[in-house]
This record gives C-alpha cells, structure tokens and sequence, in this order.
C-alpha cells in the first residue's frame, strides 16, 4: 500500500532561486544525501526536465528508477515513477509560496510503495528520511549560494 508524507520548510531566498535549484538534476547528488547519480533523458520545450533517471540510495530504500516532470507554472513541480527495480509508486511534488521578506516556504509531498514486502514503519521512516533530508539539504544550497 502506497503511504503518503509531507513536510514544508522556509528558505530565505525567493521562489525563483528555489525552483533553479530544484530544476538542477545534475547536481542533485551535491546536496539531496540520497541521489548518488542523476541523468536528464528528455527536456520539454522549455529546457525543463521531462524524464529523470536516478540512482537512489536511501538506506530502506535503493534503486535506479526513471521519474516523469510536470512542471506547473514557476513554483510547483511534480514528478511519477516511470519505471523501477524496486518501486512500484514514486510520487511526489516540491510547492513553493512566496513569504514576508522574500522567503519561500516549499512544501515536499511524497507518495512511496515497493514491490517487495516492507512494513509500513519502516517505510514510512525512509520516506521522513528522505524528505527531511531533501528539505535541509535544498535549504543550506539555496542559502549558501
């Protein structure tokens, strides 16, 4: 069964600097923790990534799998599985909303299920995990840069 988490956090800097961020596949194993290698396949008109391939490593949760973008005017992206080793559900989107000061809160919602038998705890734990760390890690590269 698909298990749904969410978190938000609040950068300083705006929606725009956030989202270059998170549009930066290739250097997603510089900050995420868990994205040991991460390779566009396919771009929309826009220059916006359609296909991801990533290679995950999340303690629980390990593999190489293929995400799909959709990209929703300039401050929500969403992304489903398109093919796994391991998962069979891969869901998730990053939302931003501009705050005082030129903060941003970003909201991450992912949506986890593997093909192989795993209890709930534990999976619910991988997916905190990965979203926690996602969080952090999006917050120290956006600040520093």
């Amino acid at each position: 069964m698909a298990e749904h988490t969410s978190s938000s956090i609040t950068i300083e800097a705006t929606p725009a600097a956030v989202m270059a961020v998170i549009a930066d596949f290739a250097r997603y194993p510089e900050w995420t923790g868990e994205v040991k290698e991460a390779e566009v396949l396919a771009t929309d008109a826009a220059g916006r990534a359609e296909q991801v391939r990533l290679l995950l490593d999340a303690g629980a949760i390990r593999d190489d799998h293929t995400l799909a973008y959709t990209w929703t005017g300039t401050d929500e992206v969403s992304w489903t599985l398109v093919k796994s080793q391991m998962l069979r559900v891969l869901d998730g989107s990053y939302r931003l909303a501009p705050r005082d000061g030129g903060a941003t809160e970003v909201t991450y919602s992912l949506t986890v299920d593997v093909k192989i038998p795993m209890l709930g705890m534990i999976k619910r734990k991988a997916e905190k995990v990965i979203i926690d760390r996602a969080l952090a890690g999006l917050k120290k590269r956006v600040e520093s840069a």
